[in-house]
């Protein structure tokens, strides 16, 4: 604010005004397509500034120059990071990704201690949930005992470009904090110091073509600018989990019941996120469509698929507010989640916020690349309640080129392949559930992680099948599981059988 007599001068905003929103959406929407003009304008990136009249509330851009520091950079080059040593490594586990970090190791057992991390050291502990998340950006590579590639430290890892090694067994045991150590994600090792490594560049613009379309897996929304660079055809598998768990991180149904919540400190919890949103619904549908429309618009016009919500019980429980509306399972796994929640009676107006979220990327943000992924579809009959509940929100399969799809996880989707595919759009291959549920195995643990190879030879005679079934009625046939990411022969195997699209981690496309 002007100080009459000069400069500036300070003055205090009431709590009232500090939670009002800056911008109207309608604003937010204007700005930017008046950026969007002005970079068509310049044919160049640029750097805009604007600024909003206190009085008439009037908009102006008040500034347009060209863009200097990410333009310049080279989007087509991809990084390999190569250790050379005849050190022994004092661990080996599983990697993620493809990195190496270094760093002094900190042991944390304790959630409640996480607060002693520094940036730049590297955490060990037990395993992670989404409670830990804030603390994987500051690291430089995490360690853990326990799980396995699909694990919550590997999926989150491996979308935040964190070097990871999950598996370990005893890495709180034998790591000290305060150590040197450097964690080598190209082949799972561990090493006591820090030990040298380089970094090789390669072009992407030399990449050979292929026959079937590469997709990515992203379920980080702040990454997908970046990823949209490598040479792929959109995004396979779009996870609305970690918008959920990191950007909303409360229970849908506890913003949706919050007048009647009896519970003082979560309702205390749910003000201080959701400020400035006298109606609680909207914040979730509004955090979720942004989250949603952040990957959807980075890779536009190329095809988006968005994956329904799959969170289990235990992880829905570990939302604010999430004890209160989940019933405790004891294999989760198998349990109440994906299509048998969303005509649920009691989820039902949980489903219905995120089907206005997904209408609202869609429709008011314009990105009708947005495809949506029906998960854990048990029945052909349970694919239809869910088709019927998306019409009814404003999510019609066919309007305005909605393609809706359903994953083809459970052994029943494909045994019922043609009944399924009568009511879809196609089938994306979720094989990290289809091999468990095939070999009837746990994935998470630890102890047979080792049969958990999508190489099977039972897997692979499920999957030929499902693709054939689906060329034979021309529906949409790809592959969204972590299979094609870590086995080169598996991805071969894939081609041959003459897959539509694979789809896989950022780190394992080139």
């Amino acid at each position: 604010i002007y100080n009459k007599d000069n400069g500036l001068k300070e003055v205090k905003v009431s709590s009232k005004d500090q939670q009002k929103f800056s911008l109207t959406d309608k604003e937010i929407l204007t700005l930017t397509d008046w950026a969007c003009k002005i970079e068509e304008h310049y044919n160049f990136p640029q750097d805009i500034e604007w600024a909003k009249d206190g009085k008439s509330n009037k908009l102006f851009i008040v500034q347009s120059r060209p863009e200097t520091v990410h333009s310049v950079k080279n989007k087509n080059i991809y990084e390999e990071y190569k250790i050379k040593t005849n050190k022994k490594p004092v661990l080996t586990g599983i990697a993620v990704g493809n990195k190496i970090g270094q760093g002094k190791a900190r042991i944390i057992l304790d959630i409640s201690k996480l607060e002693d991390f520094k940036r730049g050291e590297v955490l060990i502990t037990k395993m992670t949930d989404p409670d830990w998340v804030s603390i994987f950006p500051l690291a430089s590579a995490i360690i853990t005992d326990e799980g396995g590639k699909t694990a919550h430290a590997a999926i989150i890892s491996r979308e935040l470009g964190v070097p990871c090694i999950v598996g370990t067994g005893k890495a709180t045991k034998v790591l000290k904090t305060g150590q040197n150590i450097t964690v080598d994600c190209t082949k799972g090792r561990i090493f006591d110091g820090i030990i040298p490594f380089e970094v090789k560049k390669y072009d992407l613009k030399k990449t050979p073509k292929l026959p079937v379309r590469i997709s990515l897996n992203l379920g980080a929304p702040e990454i997908a600018f970046k990823s949209s660079f490598l040479p792929v055809d959109g995004v396979g598998l779009a996870r609305q989990e970690f918008i959920i768990a990191e950007k909303i991180r409360i229970h849908p149904l506890a913003l949706y019941h919050y007048e009647k919540l009896k519970d003082k400190k979560v309702k205390r919890k749910i003000e201080e996120l959701t400020f400035g949103y006298k109606d609680k619904k909207q914040y979730f549908v509004d955090e979720l469509a942004e989250g949603i429309s952040q990957i959807a618009a980075a890779f536009y016009p190329k095809d988006v698929i968005v994956r329904l919500s799959d969170f289990k019980t235990n992880e829905y429980a570990s939302l604010i507010g999430g004890t209160l509306f989940e019933p405790e399972e004891s294999n989760p796994m198998l349990g109440f989640r994906g299509a048998s929640r969303y005509y649920d009676k009691d989820f039902e107006p949980a489903f219905k916020m995120e089907c206005r979220a997904l209408k609202k990327a869609r429709e008011e943000f314009g990105l009708k690349n947005i495809w949506i992924m029906v998960p854990f579809c048990r029945t052909p009959e349970e694919g239809k309640k869910v088709l019927d509940l998306m019409s009814r929100y404003g999510l019609k399969k066919g309007k305005d080129g909605l393609k809706v799809i359903v994953m083809c996880e459970i052994p029943s989707n494909i045994i019922l392949a043609d009944e399924f595919l009568k009511i879809f759009d196609g089938m994306s291959i979720g094989s990290n559930d289809l091999l468990q549920l095939t070999l009837g195995m746990d994935r998470y643990n630890a102890k047979i992680a080792y049969i958990a190879d999508e190489r099977n030879k039972a897997l692979k005679e499920m999957i030929s099948q499902v693709i054939r079934e689906c060329r034979k009625r021309k529906k949409y046939i790809g592959i969204c599981g972590e299979g094609p990411s870590y086995f080169l022969d598996f991805a071969r195997f894939l081609i041959k059988e003459k897959i539509d699209a694979i789809s896989l981690n950022p780190d394992s496309v080139i």
